[in-house]
């Protein structure tokens, strides 16, 4: 039996808990997911360092899942884009059961290993795409059809699996172990399983963003201003980054299509819009190389 599907020893008489106990039974074992995520780092140093030189040629991300694993891989690619200003036609996710799996289960779905393969090959993988394939069980028949067309496509494909020897780890180029063992109510990997995936996504992602000059510091200087928020935060990174009073950061924002990067350049150098936005392309977008140019 899978890890993943094992019942837990821990809490074999979990419904009869008392209310704090049946939380902190939750709460606690999320700690595994921590763990799992920390002692996959060197297999995701390896995912980083092979994908960046992809993407920076100009290749995508790509995600294939199910299930909450596929959900996650969604989550993951649509929030690159208002955080870190990466075109939505860069991180593109396929879902077992299409766009409607989001919001309703489809059960059946994960099981078709063709239409996996068909979902990423309507993709045309190439070179310098890169594949993020999820599965918790880590034979989800869709996911491995998905790196079975990556590959086919000359795609980097990278496995996510939560259990030791898993399909989707062995049939990718790289893969990543999450062993996140047995869940509080067995086999619900929306549990600390789901929990890792999403952690290691996230730790993936935003370490390649920060590679290709996305943060300043640790200040998100490509955020996309499309609402109030980010608006206000686009006027706090560009203050903070700078050491300028409100107005200066508003009319220089004004002056700059609202790029902090481009807004912070222009502060900090004291040059032209024109003269600031030259120095960041010719720095392929780094702020501290544009300010030491």
């Amino acid at each position: 039996m899978l890890k993943t599907e094992t019942p837990s020893t821990a809490h074999a008489d979990l419904d009869l808990y008392a209310t704090p106990a049946l939380l902190h039974a939750f709460v606690n074992d999320q700690v595994q997911a921590v763990e799992a995520v920390r002692a996959a780092i060197p297999q995701l140093e390896v995912a980083l360092d092979q994908a960046l030189p992809r993407i920076q040629a100009g290749g995508r991300l790509l995600y294939a899942g199910a299930g909450t694993s596929g959900r996650l891989g969604v989550l993951d690619s649509v929030e690159l884009k208002p955080t870190f200003g990466w075109p939505r036609e860069r991180a593109v996710a396929v879902l077992a059961g299409g766009e409607g799996a989001m919001f309703v289960a489809v059960e059946g779905a994960e099981d078709d290993r063709a239409l996996g393969a068909a979902d990423i090959a309507a993709l045309k993988p190439g070179p310098n795409d890169v594949l993020l394939a999820l599965a918790a069980s880590g034979g989800t028949p869709y996911v491995l059809g998905a790196i079975e067309a990556a590959r086919a496509g000359g795609a980097l494909t990278v496995g996510f699996a939560n259990n030791p020897g898993a399909p989707v780890i062995e049939s990718a180029e790289l893969g990543v172990l999450l062993d996140t063992g047995s869940e509080v109510i067995s086999g619900s990997t929306r549990l600390k399983a789901g929990s890792a995936q999403k952690m290691a996504l996230n730790t993936f992602s935003s370490s390649l963003m920060v590679r290709l000059h996305k943060v300043y510091g640790n200040l998100m200087v490509d955020v996309q201003a499309t609402n109030a928020k980010l608006v206000r935060r686009t006027v706090a990174l560009t203050m903070r980054a700078t050491g300028c009073d409100e107005a200066a950061a508003r009319a220089a924002l004004d002056q700059c299509a609202q790029s902090v990067k481009w807004a912070i350049v222009v502060i900090k150098l004291g040059v032209t819009p024109e003269l600031a936005k030259a120095r960041l392309d010719a720095a392929h977008g780094s702020v501290r190389a544009a300010l030491k140019a």
